[in-house]
């Protein structure tokens, strides 16, 4: 029976007598098969695995989602009884407890084959800052592979792994899926614990996920989300789930004079190519002045965030500086030309940055960029090992600063047949809407996955985990001015509401814009015999009270009633009166409320 590691596949085959025995043998194949010294660090041994495979109970995925599922783990994550090397020996410590992302994947039943390599202290974009072997390129390997989590990237890009954890400060989670045609997910700051992680900047760390495709990153990250109390940064997220990509939702491009490719005429074509995509999968298309979003991206390698990396590493650095690597000592030590003041006046201008950059969540619901503006070489970095790492962060730096949620997803081929692909950054907890809009432009891409290309598997439903929202709050599906950035959406968020997720509804409703009254008014009405359409839809979730009292202040003819959603869910949701719909105009056909007011206004 062949082997694809592909979760929704991989599972398929458990299901029809598979062992996991089976996948460790099929995993150390690829790993030789491969032949690149460079991805690991460090590995768990084969007979250690196959107990660890013996240990399993029956298959049962409702009980273990992730059973007998291969992953890796960037070495500054730490697992017990494994060196932490952080890609500097002179480091290494062996952990007696493993980082929680780590205890909660081998609780749902993942497989753990081994720590990965990358720039030392997880600091550069570029993978090569490590004494270790650098991990090559999957896709060519006169390519840096990206960093700095290059070989976890370099391994799901393989096909060694399902899919591999990262860190992501600056990008560390996105250029090396940019660069190796596989999806990185980057979630909300805070949503998953960094308690056994080393830090970089602490402030600003987020644990993310390499994977093959966006469902196979997502059952990762449902999986490893949730508030930790070991950790003083964890902090709640509504994670929801990925729905279908909402038509007419409206997606931010940079300006022209925004758009930087630093003389690299293939990526600006693949760029090309992905703006093309988005707009044929009928996105409203806006363009965004991304000078706010540089000038914070400015601040990253100034004052504060030096300093942090500097506390990160602190007592090494000043005990055994010539074990580190020149490169990543020279930028940490740029810590000591730097004051108190430096750093506050860093936190100070990213407060302002923050304050101009939030009006634009209000006309856009995802800003999509390039990953990478250009691809460099290994040759490149041997010539200047500073430019090119730099150049990586143009379009990733900010993110984190900013507070930002963000996934890379492949996209359209350069010409060169080098990997390119975008990111679709959004606010905080806005991780599920941009994994259903990744999933939907991923798939449209028609480039599969890694190295070898696999097709995608065909799309399906993502299970909520019971405790991503809270007990007791009510789902509130909407379809009008209550969307996310539209005129009412402020009468949901005073409530206490998050966006949990977009979907759309079964192909039994119409869609109308009703006459009198306040203007831009739909109204939803379930219908029979065929004669319906699937509308629009985002669901919220609201504390008890708050839902009480938006229920309480809906006017006739609208109601609250139950709708019954494509992805399976039965959230309440509003509906409308059919008296009401006299005198309206049935505008179904726009596939959604978004939709019309954008082309009729």
């Amino acid at each position: 029976m062949p082997v694809d590691l592909d979760l929704t596949r991989l599972h398929a085959a458990y299901s029809q007598g598979l062992s996991p025995e089976r996948v460790i043998d099929h995993v150390m194949a690829r790993i030789a098969a491969v032949s690149d010294p460079g991805i690991f660090i460090s590995r768990v041994p084969v007979a250690d695995l196959m107990a660890a495979c013996r240990a399993l109970p029956p298959f049962d995925p409702a009980k273990l989602p992730l059973w007998g599922v291969p992953f890796a783990v960037k070495d500054n994550i730490d697992v017990a009884g494994m060196p932490t090397t952080a890609g500097c020996p002179g480091f290494a410590r062996t952990p007696g407890r493993s980082a929680r992302v780590v205890e909660c994947l081998t609780a749902a039943g993942a497989l753990l084959i081994g720590k990965t390599n990358l720039d030392q202290f997880a600091t550069g974009l570029v993978g090569v800052r490590t004494p270790y072997p650098v991990p090559r390129n999957a896709i060519d390997p006169a390519l840096v592979p990206g960093g700095s989590s290059s070989g976890s990237a370099v391994a799901v890009a393989h096909g060694i792994v399902t899919f591999a954890l990262g860190t992501d400060t600056a990008g560390s989670g996105r250029v090396p899926a940019g660069l190796n045609n596989i999806v990185g997910l980057k979630p909300s700051v805070g949503a998953v614990s960094c308690r056994g992680v080393l830090p970089a900047c602490r402030t600003l760390d987020c644990v993310s996920v390499f994977a093959g495709s966006v469902d196979d990153a997502w059952a990762a990250y449902s999986v490893i989300s949730g508030i930790d109390p070991e950790d003083s940064y964890s902090r709640p997220v509504t994670l929801g789930r990925p729905g279908s990509m909402p038509q007419g939702v409206r997606i931010g491009i940079p300006r022209k004079q925004d758009l930087r490719f630093l003389g690299d005429t293939a990526a600006a074509e693949a760029w090309r190519a992905s703006d093309a995509l988005i707009r044929s999968l009928d996105a409203n298309v806006v363009e965004i002045d991304l000078t706010p979003f540089f000038e914070a991206a400015a601040l990253l390698y100034e004052g504060a965030w030096v300093a942090e990396r500097y506390q990160a590493v602190r007592e090494f650095i000043e005990r055994r500086p010539a074990d580190m690597h020149p490169v990543t000592r020279g930028i940490i030590e740029g810590a000591r030309q730097m004051s108190a003041a430096d750093a506050f006046a860093g936190l100070y201008r990213l407060q302002d940055l923050k304050c101009a950059t939030e009006p634009i969540w209000q006309s856009i619901d995802a800003l999509m960029v390039p990953t990478a503006p250009n691809a460099p070489t290994l040759a490149d970095l041997a010539v200047d090992p500073i430019g090119p790492n730099s150049a990586l962060g143009l379009y990733t730096n900010f993110v984190n600063l900013l507070d930002l949620a963000a996934l890379a997803v492949p996209g359209p081929w350069r010409p060169d047949r080098r990997a390119a692909g975008v990111t679709f950054i959004g606010p905080r907890s806005s991780d599920a809407q941009l994994a259903g809009i990744g999933r939907a432009f991923h798939a449209s891409a028609g480039v599969g996955m890694g190295a070898a290309r696999t097709p995608l598997a065909p799309v399906q439903p993502v299970p909520v985990k019971a405790t991503e929202i809270p007990a007791g709050f009510c789902e509130l599906a909407v379809v009008g001015a209550h969307l996310s950035g539209l005129a009412l959406n402020g009468e949901i968020t005073a409530l206490g509401g998050r966006l949990v997720r977009a979907s759309a509804t079964e192909p039994c409703y119409r869609l109308y814009a009703l006459p009198g009254g306040p203007p831009h008014r739909p109204g939803l009405l379930r219908v029979a015999g065929g004669t319906g359409t699937a509308i629009a839809v985002e669901v919220w979730t609201l504390p008890p009270e708050g839902f009480a009292r938006f229920v309480s202040a809906i006017p006739a003819p609208l109601g609250i009633g139950t709708l019954r959603l494509a992805d399976g869910t039965r959230p309440k949701g509003f509906l409308c009166e059919p008296e009401g719909l006299v005198g309206a105009t049935d505008i179904s056909s726009f596939g959604g409320w978004r939709a019309y007011v954008s082309r009729v206004g």
